[in-house]
């Protein structure tokens, strides 16, 4: 059950779709109902939206751009900023929020209100920067000007597990860019993103810049928007296998795409690794979250000579976490997001056991209310188990031994993914080394977390296309203009 405080909470989140400025139902009057995954529990209703309610977005958004891509660069930074300055001061509401209806610690939950903000203030600086060039042609018949222009219309999709992160990551620098957007949270998490909308409007953002819409029936509503040939930009957090169907969708008009898709994350401790902070990271990398991140640490990879150590170290570590529904006192470990995420979680490690693996601690699925799975560590992982190729999203910890570097390098690279890869080691050389050998996009050398808003987040391979965050971040919404002027002086 929830308490007033999260009543009254949750009855001040807009329970309609943000078009245009405004808060309207959905078209076919259609609802969709948010749970609280630790309890089973409906925790507010919402409207689901059409194609007419996405093709009403789309035109807010297209009738919107003029305006907003002419507005000054300080404007638009200033807006921006004061988004930053209320996620301050409703940092709170927001981490009580996206505890409800995701079930993340609420210690995290701040932690994401933090990460989240810096992408709005990170931006908000990035504006007054876009920048161009001009110079003679090498000829000298000619002066060249390059300038940068917002890309357009822009439709971004955003993922169940970082509910506010993931839209500040997005939203801020389309805006910034001059871009304005039309936005489809996660159906299972979407009352952070309408939160959200509401904090907009009080930072000053005109109407129909940033318009909302939640929906149960995601491909019906999108692909109409996809296709739409006003849209300029597609912006996808999510599976491998949707990002491929976007993607395709995409080529018909030939849109500007960002994808982050799936990881299958190496963590790496060779035999001369401070084995305090390998374990302090591997914590981090793997456990934030409840494991559901696409940067979590899937394979632990681990130099056979203190492959022992480790596993005894990190299990007593995992032993210790408290599991519970995220606004509890001291819990680490809330739900994970629904059954079907159970099932995945217990049938890879079943499979695991089943080719030899020993589970340290763990490996079972709790009885409700509620979708929790103990927090796991498998050790002695064999060659060809599930649990190395397939994404966890979960907190289960496998470790697979190596006995030398190029066998690291071998294991750690034997996926079609690249997002990020972790790397223990207190050699200089053989981590400057690992830079170059890891087919990954990111990398943590002796850390375990890599994620910050002013770095370029994106992945190699099957993980995706494109960067956020960082001074590349908010290229991925401008376009490139090359202008020929006659010589000024002939």
């Amino acid at each position: 059950m929830t308490d007033t405080r999260e009543s009254d909470l949750l009855a001040s989140v807009p329970d309609g779709l943000f078009i245009g400025g405004r808060w309207r139902p959905a078209s076919g009057g259609k609802t969709l109902t948010v749970f609280d995954p630790s309890t089973g529990e409906p925790i507010r209703v919402i409207a689901d939206a059409s194609p007419e309610d996405g093709a009403a977005a789309m035109d807010a958004a297209v009738e919107a751009f003029p305006a907003w891509a002419a507005t000054p660069a300080r404007e638009r930074a200033e807006i921006l900023r004061r988004a930053f300055d209320l996620l301050q001061e409703r940092k709170e509401e927001f981490a009580l929020l996206m505890t409800l209806e995701m079930g993340k610690p609420l210690a995290e939950a701040r932690g994401e209100v933090g990460y989240g903000g810096e992408f709005l203030r990170w931006f908000s600086e990035e504006t007054s920067r876009i920048q161009g060039r001009y110079g003679a042609n090498p000829e000298g018949t000619g002066r060249m000007i390059v300038s940068q222009h917002p890309v357009g219309p822009c439709f971004l999709i955003t993922p169940w597990n970082f509910p506010l992160a993931m839209a500040t990551r997005k939203i801020a620098p389309a805006l910034a860019a001059g871009c304005t957007v039309v936005v489809k949270p996660a159906e299972l998490t979407p009352l952070t993103t309408l939160y959200f909308a509401k904090l907009l409007q009080d930072a000053g953002v005109p109407d129909g810049v940033v318009n909302i819409f939640t929906t149960s029936t995601s491909g019906a509503v999108s692909e109409p928007i996809i296709r739409d040939p006003r849209l300029r930009k597609l912006s996808f957090t999510g599976s491998t296998a949707v990002g491929q169907k976007l993607l395709e969708q995409a080529a018909q008009g030939v849109l500007r795409t960002s994808m982050e898709l799936g990881g299958n994350a190496p963590f790496v401790v060779f035999d001369d690794a401070d084995l305090d902070k390998a374990v302090d990271g591997a914590m981090l990398a793997k456990f934030r979250n409840i494991g559901q991140a696409c940067t979590a640490a899937n394979r632990f990879i681990v130099h056979r000579a203190v492959a022992d150590e480790f596993a005894r170290r990190v299990t007593e570590r995992v032993q210790g976490l408290k599991i519970g529904r995220g606004t509890e006192e001291g819990v680490a470990i809330g739900p994970l997001i629904d059954d079907r995420a159970v099932a995945k979680a217990d049938s890879l490690v079943k499979d695991a056991v089943s080719r030899g693996a020993q589970v340290r601690t763990g490996g079972t699925a709790l009885d409700g209310p509620g979708t929790f799975y103990e927090p796991t560590v498998v050790t002695d992982v064999a060659p060809g188990s599930d649990i190395l190729r397939e994404e966890i999203f979960g907190p289960v910890l496998a470790i697979v031994p190596f006995d030398d570097e190029d066998d690291a390098v071998r294991i750690a690279n034997d996926t079609e993914f690249g997002l990020v890869s972790y790397v223990f080691t207190e050699s200089l050389a053989r981590g400057q080394r690992m830079i170059d050998r890891l087919e990954t996009g990111m990398m943590g050398l002796n850390v375990g977390v890599v994620s910050n808003a002013a770095a370029p987040f994106g992945g190699w391979k099957m993980s995706g296309l494109g960067r956020e965050g960082g001074a590349e971040g908010i290229h991925e919404y401008l376009q490139t203009k090359y202008t020929l002027t006659p010589n000024p002086f002939a």
